[in-house]
């Protein structure tokens, strides 16, 4: 049995037939399924399925078996891809002074963990400010950022993104605020991590607002990016268990061990198509 594997993510208004109708369009074009979940959102009546799959007759193309399966996406309604997962996709890192999360997920590429191909590293802060790191052969970009330059700044980045062919951008703590306008045009494939376990203690320097009141559990939050500052459909989340002896300055350390594992495991779901929006939530189907 050949290993090259596709998988077929859609959603859809709920309805009877649709498992069989897929299962039925992959085995009938030479298709063998090695992995499939699903989920039947009972309070917006929308059906989610996500569908790994490996070809047992190799004279099928994957440009045969999605013109085919369009049919199918229209009898049903769906929202659909089906894509080779040997392709990998193509992300570009925005980072600021906090380097934690840039360094993380440099290492999970490197190590394979992270499937993807960096197209670049940009930051407003200029590139001495990372000469400690080895961001080997990735583009650097430096583009500072004002009130009053933000249009133009963010403009230079679309125009990386598109130049780039970039379809995932990643806030590896970019610790700017994007426009409405660029939130808009980044929809779906902009993924931010936020230093607090939302909904709670929002805006600047949340660890030190844990620490006054008191909390007995920090985190953080993997989002995509919406013009609704840090209320985007949440991806991951996580915590991690503090006391009355942790300062504020221990709660940062802690925070930042969360903010790492948080992102990469975000970043990794939304690269292996885990991750299907449901309105402002989204499903993430486990491996």
């Amino acid at each position: 049995m050949p290993h090259h594997q596709y998988v077929l993510t859609l959603s859809c208004p709920d309805r009877p037939g649709i498992v069989s109708a897929v299962s039925t369009f992959l085995a009938h074009n030479g298709q063998n399924i090695i992995d499939a979940q699903q989920f039947d959102d009972a309070e917006t009546g929308r059906f989610f399925m996500r569908v790994v799959f490996n070809a047992a007759d190799l004279a099928v193309t994957l440009p045969t078996l999605q013109t085919g399966f369009t049919a199918i996406a229209e009898r049903f309604g769906m929202t659909w891809q089906m894509r080779d997962r040997a392709t990998r996709r193509k992300v570009m890192l925005l980072v600021s002074k906090s380097d934690h999360c840039l360094v993380d997920i440099l290492y999970r590429w490197r190590t394979n963990e992270l499937e993807m191909i960096p197209t670049a590293i940009v930051s407003n802060h200029p590139r001495e400010t990372y000469a400690h790191l080895d961001l080997g052969d990735i583009p650097f970009h430096h583009l500072p950022v004002t009130t009053e330059t933000r249009r133009e700044q963010e403009a230079a980045i679309l125009e990386l993104v598109a130049e780039t062919g970039t379809d995932l951008v990643v806030l590896a703590r970019y610790m700017q605020i994007l426009s409405n306008d660029m939130s808009a045009k980044l929809s779906g494939r902009c993924i931010n991590i936020h230093h607090s376990f939302l909904p709670g203690f929002k805006g600047a320097k949340p660890y030190h607002q844990a620490h006054e009141h008191g909390v007995k559990l920090i985190g953080a939050t993997a989002h995509y990016v919406t013009s609704d500052l840090d209320e985007g459909p949440i991806i991951d989340q996580d915590v991690e268990r503090i006391s009355h002896r942790d300062t504020p300055d221990a709660l940062v350390r802690k925070g930042r061990d969360i903010e790492r594992r948080v992102l990469a495991r975000a970043i990794r779901h939304h690269l292996d198509d885990r991750v299907i929006l449901n309105g402002h939530k989204t499903v993430v189907f486990m491996d």
